[in-house]
Formats: C-alpha cells, structure tokens, sequence
C-alpha cells in the first residue's frame, strides 16, 4: 500500500503549484466533467487565473485538492445569470468560490473539509462574509450537507451543469467545526499562525541553517562560527563579552544566579510578574541573601522607592526582569542602570524577551540573560549569558555546567555543543537590519494596540510601558481565556493563553517576536472580532496597513 504523505494546506504561491493546478483543473473540467474543449498541452489555465487566490491541499508534490478564492466584480455568475444581486441576501460582502477540485485518489472528504476550513479563514481575513458557487449537481446533497442555499435557474450546459449557491460565513464556521477540533487526523497538517513568546516563528533561512550536517564542537570551523557568533551579539547589545550555553533561558538564569553565590554578599530582587518571581526562586534555590522588593502583577517599578532602599541598605547586587513578559511591560533599564551606578551596585537583568525586540544597551551591566528561541528568532535550545567584566576563578563552588569563568577560558566551549542550534542563531542574527526591525515592532505595536482598543479589548499596562513584541489583552469575567484561545487555535492561530499565570488572570497575550505578516494580524484581529464579540462584519481591514515585515 502507498505510503501518502501528511495532507498541507496553504495559499499557493509556487510556481510548480500553479502547475499542478493548471493540470488539476484540466483533468476535472476537460477529461471529468466536459466543460472544455481538450488540449494537447493538458493543463487548463482559468480565465480569471490573475485575480484569483488559490487554496490548496498538497501531499507530498502531489496536488490533492484545491479550489480558487475571488471577489472582483463580476463575478463568473454575473455573466451566467441575469440581474444577479436579486437573488442574493442584502448587505452582504461576497466572494465567490470556483475551481473547486478534488483529485479522485484523495476523495476521502478530509481534503473537502480542509479546503473550506482554509476557505473560511481566508474569508475571516479579508471580511467576506457571503460565499458563492456554482456546484455541480453531481455533489447537490453534499452541499447541502454543509449548509449552501441554491438559488436561480441552473447554468451550464448538458453534461456539465450546476446550481448557484451561496454560504453564510456562520454556516461556513459549523461546516468545518469538526475538523478545525483537536479531533482532525494527525496526518492533517493544517496552517497555523504562530504568535506564541516561544518557541517563534521561524524563517525558511534559519531553518535552512539548522538542517546543515552535524559539525563536531571542535572543529575549525565551528569554533570560527562560534566565535562569529558571539561578536555579532556583542556588537547587538554593546556588552563586552557573552557566553552561549546549551541550554533555554532558565538555565541562563541559573547561570547569573550561581555567579553571585560565592559572593556571600546581600543583594535585592525586585519584581512586577511572573518572571520577576521566578527569578527569587533561582537566588533561593543558590541560598542567595536578598532583600525582596515586590510591585503589583504588571504594575511599574517605583524607581524613587527602589533609589531610597538602595541608598539605606547598600546592596552588592539588584536583579529584576527588563522585559516582564507575563504582563509586556518593559521595566526602565537606564534609570536602573543609574541607580545602580552611585551606589556600586551590580545590575543583573534577565533580558530573554527584550534582546532582539528592542535596542537593549548591555554596557555597565554585570550579568544577563538571554536565549535564543524568541527575540532573535532562532529555535529554542540556547541560553546567553552577557557580562562586562574580568570573570573571578569559582574554586570549585559553582557546578562545573554553570561555571562562566570555566566557559571563558575554554573559547565558550566549555562542553558539547551543537552546531544545528549555533548555526540557526548565526544566520537569524546576520538575516535581520536591527534598526528597521526595532522601528517595524514598535510602530507594529502600537497599530495592534490601537486596533484591540477600537475593537473594544482593555490592554494591560501603558503604552509608554509596553514591550513592542508582547501585547496582553485583559477579557472580560464572561470570557475564558482558554477558551478564547481554544477557538483561536481551530482558527489556526496560536496564542499564549495556557500558562497558569495567564489562566488565574483571564489573559491571553499576541507576541510578534517571530516571523509575522501585517496581513496575518488583520486576521487574527477579525477572528478575535467574531469569537468575543459576535460580529460579523470584518473589524479591521488590510488596507492602509504599514509595509509588512519580510
């Protein structure tokens, strides 16, 4: 038995896809149902092929299904029927559906029933909400399985006739419930939008980077790109020297946390969310002595009151969370720095969700922490630790895998290490122009928090506050944030809505820290419209966006 593999489905937009097309389209509307004449060429280009979008089911290199997507004026319909707005719901926003084609060896209904999921969220994104099609009378009983009105006189000719319909966009949203649920066949591989704070978004360049050949940790060539690798981070945060470490950010953090240790000095945390306090929890799991200073859940730092304690307790070390991620309020880094700076205190920052989001200036900072599976767009599996001064020899105090100066003194190598991850990280960096990507998030940033507000969605913390890749929406009492999420992921969006913290407190969280489109925004906003609000008009439109990201 053939082995088939997984069923994708996605916008086309190769050429080799639009060739599978042409010969899909020939097979069925010339050989299957004679609607054309035949062609030695024996592929059928559409009339309206310029103006069409089209949807697809690909397994493997074959084309399994595919239908088109197009809402100029006129339609095909226009041309076969006479007058026809009379026959169609008033106030409403069509597009019509055409070329709808499933090759017989994949006519399972799954391919079906993907497209016009596929179908529904394109009409989502772009604020259709009428589908129109002329249905082969061949599959009359299925359509009305899923919900299309017929209407008017068949067209067509004899042998290939079909009957107009059309399809609400509620209807649309019951038809394809089922197989948007957890339930759709694992070797279903439908298009999800990621906007999760990791792991992100990764461009076709770095994951091209990562499926290199193995290299070993001690090659020549390695340890030149390792090397590559920790100039191009410095020279992004202006710190003077960074270790890589195999590992996520957690263990970056465990990193700072047991450079402090043989100190045996009293130092102060100071916290406002989730990460904040996970930070007390590594000081306290090294034995760590601190003063603890704590804010509200998202709520900004007193810089006044924390200057205050500073001068009365003299502390040797503060730590706290630059970007708090679990609320997407950036705490004022060059105040602290200031702070910290008259009283010879040594700032330490966990910078995991701010390097690569934002410029972020890592000089007269003593240690911080970084990884590499958000901000810098790589795959997760690699914790940075930065610093800016000559590493003190631990005497054997600090467990050898978490030992900087042993990092240092071995060219960072200190261990096995792998290349895949190195190399990801190397091409995310080189890909991006920081400048344009930091204005891009922040002006993307605003845009999407205006938007949420005119919707009608509160917004946790100030703007003058907010980190430009993670933005918090507070839902009302009625909605549950699981739930919402739940409904977004069968929209094929993915969202953070699962931690515990996000749960306790109702919210669910956009991040753009990854690979992002303006236009998938759009969509996401015209979802989140209709599953909180009950709207079915589009929320947003994709005109006037800003120029979308590469």
């Amino acid at each position: 038995m053939e082995q088939r593999s997984p069923l994708i489905f996605k916008i086309a937009n190769e050429d080799w896809e639009f060739d599978l097309i042409h010969q899909l389209n020939y097979k069925t509307f010339v050989e299957e149902i004679p609607q054309h004449a035949p062609s030695p060429t024996q592929r059928l280009v559409d009339k309206f092929h310029s103006e069409n979008t089209y949807l697809i089911c690909l397994s493997g290199r074959k084309l399994a299904g595919m239908l088109a997507a197009r809402s100029k004026r006129p339609f095909s319909l226009d041309q076969k029927i006479a007058n026809l707005d009379s026959y169609l719901p008033a106030g409403r926003s069509f597009c019509e559906i055409r070329l709808l084609s499933v090759d017989k060896k994949f006519r399972t209904g799954q391919v079906f029933q993907g497209l016009m999921s596929l179908m529904w969220q394109h009409f989502v994104e772009h604020g259709y909400d009428m589908g129109l099609i002329s249905g082969t009378t061949r599959q009359s009983k299925l359509y009305k399985h899923l919900g299309f009105i017929p209407f008017g006189p068949l067209v067509g000719s004899e042998g290939a006739q079909y009957q107009p319909m059309y399809l609400s966009i509620e209807s649309f949203e019951a038809g394809v419930r089922e197989f948007l649920s957890a339930r759709a066949p694992r070797h279903v591989q439908r298009p999800m939008v990621n906007f999760l704070p990791g792991p992100v978004a990764i461009s076709r360049h770095v994951r091209r980077a990562f499926e290199a050949a193995p290299e070993s940790h001690r090659s020549d060539g390695f340890i030149a790109d390792f090397q590559a690798t920790k100039q191009l981070l410095c020279e992004l945060t202006s710190a003077k020297n960074v270790e890589i470490l195999l590992g996520s950010g957690t263990l970056a953090n465990d990193v700072v946390a047991a450079q402090l240790s043989p100190e045996k000095k009293k130092g102060m945390i100071v916290t406002n969310g989730e990460f904040g306090e996970r930070l007390v929890d590594h000081a306290r799991r090294f034995g760590l002595d601190f003063e603890l200073i704590q804010y509200p859940w998202g709520k900004s730092f007193d810089l006044a009151n924390i200057r205050q304690k500073i001068n009365s307790s003299a502390p040797t070390w503060l730590w706290c969370a630059h970007c708090e991620t679990s609320a997407g309020i950036v705490n004022d880094l060059e105040t602290l720095k200031s702070i910290c700076s008259e009283n010879d205190t040594k700032l330490c920052i966990d910078a995991i969700s701010s390097i690569g989001t934002m410029p972020v200036q890592l000089e007269g900072i003593y240690l911080a922490s970084c990884a590499s599976g958000k901000g810098l767009r790589s795959f997760p599996g690699l914790g940075m630790v930065f610093y800016n001064h000559e590493l003190a020899e631990a005497a054997g105090s600090v467990p050898r895998y978490l030992d900087l100066e042993l990092y240092a003194k071995s060219q960072g190598i200190a261990f096995t290490h792998s290349s895949n991850l190195l190399h990801a990280l190397n091409a995310a960096i080189k890909k991006v122009s920081w400048p344009e990507r930091f204005s891009e998030l922040a002006e993307t940033s605003t845009w999407l928090r205006n938007k949420l507000r005119e919707i009608g969605f509160g917004i946790l913390g100030s703007d003058k506050e907010a980190s430009p890749a993670v933005v918090t929406i507070v839902l009302p009492p009625e909605l549950s944030s699981t739930k919402v999420g739940g409904q977004l992921q069968e929209a094929g969006f993915l969202l953070s809505c699962n931690s515990e913290y996000l749960r306790q407190k109702n919210l669910i969280q956009i991040c753009i820290m990854g690979e992002f489109t303006r236009e998938k925004l759009v969509s996401l906003l015209n979802h989140l419209n209709r599953i909180c609000f009950r709207r079915s008009q589009a929320a947003v439109s994709t005109k006037n966006l800003p120029t979308a990201e590469s």
